[in-house]
C-alpha cells in the first residue's frame, strides 16, 4: 500500500466489441474491470473510476466515479487531468496520482512500487510503463501539480496524444518482462476476451 491514490480509465467504448463498456466484460468469471480493481487495491491509498455518461453502471464497485471536464472527450488524457483535479480537491496531500487502463486485466502487483521508485531515482516528473518493445503511456503516475500545464495542453493548445505531452518533461519508463505473459496485455477484441481466458490461468485466475 502507498499513499498514492490511483484512476482506472474506463470510458473506452467497445467498438471492436460491438459497443459498450469493455471493462465490463468477462474473463474467467470476472469482469476486467473488477481484476483491474483487485490488482491496483491493495496499491493504492484508494480507487476512483473514470467514466463518461450514467456511473450507476458502476455503482457495484463502490468507488467514485468522476467524469471529464474538457468537452468532446479527447481520450486518455482528459481522464488523468480529471483524475489530479480530483485528487487536488479531495486528497490534498496527494502529489502523485497512477493512471491505468480499464480494459488490462493482468497488472504487475509491483506497478506502483516500481514506477515510484524510478521515478525518484531518475528524478523525474512523470513515469510510464513498458513491456517488450511497447511503452504503455495510459499506464503511468502523474504530477498533481502539472495539472494546470495539462489543461492548458489540452483545451487551448488540443494535445490529445499522451506521448506528445509527457514529452515535455523529464519521464521515467519502467519495464516488465512480457512473457510468459505480458501484464499490459489489453483486451480490445472478442479473440482477444478468449486469449485473456487462456492467459487467466497463467495468471492465477
Amino acid at each position: 500500500m502507498t499513499d498514492i491514490p490511483g484512476v482506472v480509465l474506463a470510458g473506452g467504448l467497445a467498438r471492436r466489441m460491438g459497443g459498450g463498456d469493455k471493462p465490463m466484460r468477462q474473463i474467467a468469471g470476472r469482469t476486467i474491470l473488477q481484476r483491474v480493481i483487485d490488482r491496483l487495491a491493495p496499491q493504492c491509498s484508494e480507487l476512483i473510476i473514470n467514466a463518461n455518461g450514467d456511473p450507476a453502471r458502476f455503482a457495484a464497485f463502490g468507488l467514485p466515479v468522476i467524469a471529464d471536464d474538457v468537452a468532446d472527450f479527447p481520450g486518455p488524457l482528459a481522464g488523468i487531468l480529471a483524475a489530479l483535479d480530483w485528487a487536488a480537491a479531495n486528497r490534498p496531500d496527494a502529489k502523485w496520482v497512477l493512471s491505468a487502463a480499464g480494459d488490462c486485466p493482468f497488472l504487475p502487483r509491483d506497478l506502483v512500487k516500481r514506477l515510484d521508485e524510478a521515478r525518484v531515482a531518475q528524478q523525474a516528473e512523470l513515469a510510464v510503463a513498458a513491456s517488450g518493445d511497447q511503452t504503455h503511456p495510459v499506464i503511468g503516475l502523474w504530477s498533481v501539480r502539472l495539472r494546470d500545464e495539462l489543461r492548458q495542453a489540452l483545451v487551448v493548445e488540443d494535445v490529445r496524444k499522451i506521448d506528445r505531452w509527457t514529452a515535455r518533461y523529464p519521464l521515467a519508463t519502467v519495464a516488465w518482462p512480457a512473457e510468459p505473459l505480458d501484464p499490459f496485455f489489453n483486451a480490445n477484441t472478442v479473440d482477444d476476451i478468449k486469449e485473456a481466458d487462456r492467459l487467466a490461468a497463467l495468471d492465477g485466475g
